[in-house]
């Protein structure tokens, strides 16, 4: 029998047996035979690594692995005469946070499995005599050194002159644990060094089976595959998909769809039974399945899952990643902490006046019960958490929001509340009014008269300066219309408690600086309850009834939109329909896919967020269903957006300001479009990052894709594209407005469509929110009482002659409500330390690539401007919309920030 030349060197015998591991530590070698120490420092690995001879050899006389029978490796004998290069192989994994070291072991004395890893190196040709694929080089690598943070395995392989370049490394883990593999580095080649990015979970053998491939930074279309990796780069596509059936566990790496079945708990109360989200009832994208029990109550329900949901291994956000500021972590936050603000904040009483909303902000911040985790979450969170160490004092402190800071009484402002429709958290719901006189699209049978309240007479009169259809022929008469939307949920949601809800319509008129002027606001009730439909308009006014009744107008319809805000803009748009797309990439895309590669940044925790999110923030009697107006029927509205408003052709920026009238086509303007109000600071700064974001991906594309043919002939990106359409969209599969896929410009068009929403639609409607949202008048997440004039009641009319400054505050988010999601946007606006922003960090495929490279730098300067462009832009005094006396800056779509709450930065994905 051969025997193996050496730890690190092709190896005799394959594969290796957990016997051959079973070593005391104290007795491990390193590759030159020297016993393993922990090294102090890189200089001394740099120093040991440089100590090992690479040569040619002109005798191998060492096993390579070829492949037999149902997948398996047998092991290929190189012939005697073959000249090889030896080569060194270099594995970085990162380590878990807090785990024990080998060094740690050593200092005990205690004895501990030897870690190995085998590797195989495979070679993008095939054998010439057979035309199969040629067996990998298999070597062992051993743990040579390892510290804090990471550990590196070494060995020396012997590449045949006729191996060919290698495509991809296999790796197995024959250790105990899971490890997170960085890369595989490779010095020696006569090609030169090479790096083969992993970052990866790779599990123990003993726990999965499967060979984990990982190819090298060239990208491939399916035609174009090396017919050395052909079968290894379907394989690894079929190992991603599953077969549908069994439980996941939190080790698989299986991308799957399925409806939204686990929102509710029924099996532990019936009054937490929601209906399925997803099918011809309720539309709705789709998630990644899971495959948990139904519940015993309701079999269209899922079981809640009793730990974390399942999303695929390396979708989870790492152990590794800095401070651990990631989904897990901070939704944990949110459950630990939000229940003990009840110590402070009564659950169903208002804050008794003004001073002590106010007061949230005092700069000491409310003293909390004892936590295990106050450390951790003060230095998580520093900006939130205050510890006092000499007493163990554990604060929590709201910062005072941007404008509050700037102006205290911002959030009374008529001309604040027109500008934030253009510039503050929700940009995306102003539309221009093309129709007059104003209907209802819904059946009056149902919902009683569709005409609206408006008076052409009273709206002339508060326009002023011309009449309605004048300033709809000039394109100066705007709406905020949650009417047809919201009215169906009215009744329902009034048989709650501690609510209310209306259909609303608000008017905007453009005035000749730019700005908008809100003009008057509809608020109506359907039949119901034996009554008559009910509506009535408010108007601006300086009387004071008058003034007041706008008011508590304004409070009602700024609660639509927040809700609308959190549940369509954001939810809906952002991390709910992307998830289809992560799904979707992964399962018909090959990790070396050109496509693949440009959006995988872009998908970065997007599944880890959502499915954390389906356990804390959407879930029934979760913090969405706890504080905003619709309560328990918060994600059927959602569901209904889907259905009525959702098209993916509207994603793109440019078609979502032509849909909503806010833009036409100009060839002559720039951006190719004309915008109907100027100073539209979402859409200004909007439509450069979007013309940055465009140009990067046409530049790759291109690169990729010179004709129709290889877009068309394409069987994994046209598997894709149908997957989206046919799986993860399911319900609207059959719609017309779904683009087709035959050009590279139609491929231009999607890609940039999806890596837009990802990035800055998802920034522009997130980190924005604890500014406008967190002193809570300016955005009430509820209205909790009705309209002063709905039912005349003289007791209730009484008291608003009297305080109707009580009655406002009173309408207003409880005590509790409000600081649940003061805090929760406190979190989740907040930048992580390590945040991966747009344009800044290249990705290794594109930086080998010369042509990518160079388009990637493009793209990069490109960004670097528009953040010039926007601090420009937040100075000239021309701009209302961005500039004045206590107006917030708009800076949401400036690329790049620094950590914690900035009201800035792009991150590529949808991470928080």
């Amino acid at each position: 029998m051969l025997k193996s030349q050496g730890l690190g060197s092709s190896i005799g015998v394959a594969p290796v047996t957990l016997r051959h591991m079973q070593t005391s530590l104290a007795r491990r070698r390193n590759i030159d035979g020297s016993a393993l120490v922990p090294y102090q420092n890189n200089n001394d690995l740099q120093k040991k690594l440089r100590g090992i001879k690479i040569k040619n050899n002109d005798n191998n006389g060492g096993l390579r692995l070829m492949s037999g029978p149902s997948g398996t490796i047998k092991a290929a004998l190189a012939t005697a005469t073959e000249l090889t290069t030896s080569v060194i192989t270099k594995v970085v994994v990162k380590k878990i946070t807090g785990e024990i070291t080998s060094s740690t072991i050593i200092k005990e004395n205690q004895l501990a499995t030897q870690k190995v890893l085998q590797l195989g190196f495979a070679s993008i040709l095939t054998d010439p005599s057979t035309g199969a694929e040629k067996p990998p080089i298999m070597v062992q690598a051993n743990l040579i050194h390892e510290d804090v943070v990471e550990e590196i395995y070494v060995a020396k392989l012997e590449v045949p002159s006729n191996f060919g370049e290698i495509g991809a490394v296999i790796v197995e883990n024959f250790n105990q644990k899971e490890m997170f593999i960085k890369e595989v580095d490779l010095d020696g080649l006569t090609s030169g060094s090479l790096t083969i990015p992993c970052n990866s979970w790779v599990q123990p053998k003993t726990v999965d089976p499967t060979q984990r491939v990982f190819f090298t930074n060239k990208s491939y279309l399916p035609s174009q595959t090396p017919a050395g990796l052909i079968s290894m780069r379907e394989a690894e596509l079929v190992n991603l998909r599953g077969n549908g059936t069994g439980e996941r566990q939190s080790y698989d790496r299986i991308y799957d769809y399925d409806v939204y079945n686990d929102l509710g708990d029924p099996n532990k109360n019936e009054d937490l039974k929601r209906p399925v989200l997803g099918g011809p009832t309720r539309p709705y994208p789709r998630r990644c399945r899971t495959g948990r029990p139904p519940c015993q109550t309701d079999p269209q329900s899922e079981q809640k899952a009793k730990g974390s949901i399942y999303v695929p291994r390396d979708e989870t956000f790492s152990d590794i990643k800095q401070a651990q500021f990631n989904a897990s972590t901070l939704l944990s936050v949110l459950r630990t902490i939000i229940p003990n603000l009840q110590v402070h904040f009564d659950r169903n009483a208002g804050f008794p006046n003004f001073e002590s909303i106010d007061a949230l902000f005092d700069v000491d911040g409310f003293n909390l019960p004892p936590l295990e985790s106050t450390t951790s979450f003060k230095d998580l969170l520093p900006w939130i958490f205050k510890l006092i160490s000499e007493t163990g004092e554990f604060f929590l402190r709201f910062q005072i929001p941007e404008p509050m800071d700037r102006n205290k009484f911002f959030w009374l402002s008529d001309e604040e509340f027109a500008r934030q429709t253009l510039a503050g958290l929700n940009p995306h719901s102003i539309q221009l009014v093309t129709e007059w006189p104003l209907t209802s699209q819904l059946d009056p049978a149902v919902y009683g008269p569709p005409e609206s309240a408006f008076k052409t007479l009273n709206i002339d009169r508060q326009i002023g300066s011309m009449t309605v259809q004048e300033a709809i022929e000039k394109k100066k008469l705007f709406i905020l219309d949650y009417h047809d939307l919201l009215l169906p949920y009215v009744q329902p949601v009034r048989a709650l408690k501690g609510t209310t809800l209306y259909g609303s319509r608000t008017l905007f008129f453009l005035d000749e600086d730019g700005t908008l002027r809100p003009l008057a606001i509809e608020l109506t009730r359907p039949p119901m309850d034996g009554k008559p439909q009910w509506k009535r308009v408010y108007e601006p006014s300086e009387k004071a009834t008058s003034l007041w009744l706008w008011r508590f107008a304004k409070a009602h319809v700024l609660a639509h939109d927040a809700g609308y805000h959190q549940l369509v803009s954001h939810w809906l748009r952002t991390h709910c329909a992307v998830e289809p797309y992560v799904i979707a990439t992964n399962r018909q895309l090959s990790a070396m896919h050109p496509i693949y590669r440009l959006l995988h940044p872009h998908f970065r925790y997007t599944m880890e967020i959502n499915a954390s999110a389906r356990s804390t923030l959407i879930d029934a009697g979760g913090i969405i269903e706890s504080t905003f107006s619709p309560l328990k029927y918060s994600m059927e509205l959602s569901s209904s957006a889907y259905d009525l408003q959702w098209q993916f052709d509207l994603q793109a920026l440019p078609a979502d300001l032509i849909h909503r009238g806010l833009a036409e086509e100009d060839p002559t303007a720039s951006h190719g479009l004309k915008l109907h109000i100027k100073d539209y600071p979402y859409a200004n700064d909007g439509l450069i990052l979007w013309d940055a974001l465009k140009q990067w991906v046409t530049e790759y594309v291109n690169h990729y894709y010179p004709s129709s043919y290889l877009v068309t002939s394409d069987t994994e990106l046209q598997a894709w594209w149908n997957e989206i359409r046919t799986k993860g969209h399911a319900d609207k599969q059959n719609e017309p407005w779904w683009p087709v896929l035959n050009t590279p410009q139609d491929l231009i068009d999607i890609v940039t469509s999806i890596a837009w929403v990802a990035s800055a639609h998802h920034a522009a409607v997130n980190f924005g929110q604890y500014a406008y949202s967190g002193y809570f008048p300016n955005r009430p997440s509820i209205t909790r009482t009705n309209m002063p004039t709905e039912d005349y009641n003289p007791t209730l009319w009484k008291s608003f002659l009297e305080k109707p400054e009580d009655l406002l505050l009173n309408s207003f988010p409880s005590q509790y409500q409000a600081t649940q999601v003061m805090f929760t946007l406190n979190v989740l606006s907040s930048h992580s330390p390590d945040e991966e922003y747009l344009g800044k960090n290249m990705e290794p495929s594109w930086n080998d690539n010369p042509a990518i490279k160079a388009a990637f730098e493009r793209f990069s300067a490109r960004l670097k401007e528009l953040e010039l462009i926007i601090d420009t832009r937040n100075v000239d005094p021309i701009l209302k919309n961005r500039t004045g006396a206590g107006v917030t800056p708009y800076e949401l779509l400036k690329p790049l920030s620094g950590p914690g709450v900035t009201g800035k930065g792009v991150p590529y994905s949808i991470s928080i």
